[in-house]
C-alpha cells in the first residue's frame, strides 16, 4: 500500500530500489539479498534465527516484487488519497508484525534489527528505535537514488507513531516476546 501511495517510497523500500538500481537485480532481489545481509547483522547482535526470519527473509522480497508487476491496487491520484493510504499501510503493517512477532517464530530480517536495536536502547519507545532506524534507512536509500517523496518523509516519522499507537492499545512489547529459534521450534514439535 505504501508504494501504490504513489509519494515516494517507504525507506526500506526506497533503500531495495536504490540498491536496484546500483546492480543487476532487481527490487525483490534486492530485498532478499538486503534480508540476508541484515540477517548477518542480526546474528551479530544475537537475535534468535527462527522459521519466521527465514520466511521473511526468503519471501517478503518477492511478493512485494509479484505484488507489484500484478499491478493488484491502483496508485493513488492526489496527495490526500495517498497519505491515508501509507497510514492504512502503516496501521495494517503494525498490526501484521504483531500477529507474527507474538507467534515467537522470531521476527523477519528487519523487525529483528529493530527489536535488537530497541533492547540496546530499551529507554526509548520501541516507536521511536523504529523511527530512528528508517531515518537511517532513508538517508542510505535517498543516497543510492532510491525514489523519495512527502510519502518517504511520511513513512519514516509516520511508521513508528503508529506502530506504538497501535501497540499501545493491544499492549504489546516486542522486546518482551521470548522467541524460539529453528532448533527450539523443532524440539518443541517433536515433544
Amino acid at each position: 500500500m505504501t508504494i501504490h501511495a504513489n509519494l515516494g517510497l517507504a525507506p526500506w523500500d526506497c533503500l531495495g530500489m536504490g540498491v536496484s538500481f546500483h546492480t543487476p537485480l532487481n527490487y525483490g532481489l534486492a530485498m532478499t539479498v538486503m534480508s540476508v545481509v541484515i540477517l548477518l547483522i542480526d546474528i551479530l547482535m544475537k537475535e534468535k534465527i527462527g522459521f519466521g526470519t527465514i520466511i521473511d527473509a526468503l519471501l517478503t522480497g518477492n511478493f512485494i516484487q509479484i505484488f507489484n508487476d500484478m499491478a493488484l491496487f491502483p496508485k493513488a491520484e492526489n496527495t490526500l488519497t495517498g497519505i491515508l493510504v501509507i497510514v492504512a499501510g502503516l496501521a495494517l503493517m503494525a498490526v501484521g508484525q504483531y500477529f507474527y512477532m507474538s507467534s515467537a517464530q522470531c521476527c523477519g530480517p528487519r523487525d529483528a534489527l529493530l527489536v535488537g536495536l530497541g533492547k540496546r536502547l530499551s529507554k526509548l519507545p520501541i516507536g521511536a528505535v523504529q523511527s530512528i532506524l528508517w531515518g537511517i534507512v532513508f538517508l542510505i536509500g535517498w543516497l543510492l537514488g532510491g525514489p523519495i517523496g512527502i510519502g518517504t518523509i511520511v513513512t519514516t516519522f509516520g511508521s513508528g507513531i503508529v506502530m506504538q499507537i497501535i501497540y499501545t492499545l493491544i499492549k504489546f512489547e516486542p522486546r518482551k516476546v521470548e522467541h524460539r529459534n529453528v532448533i527450539e521450534t523443532v524440539k518443541f514439535l517433536h515433544g
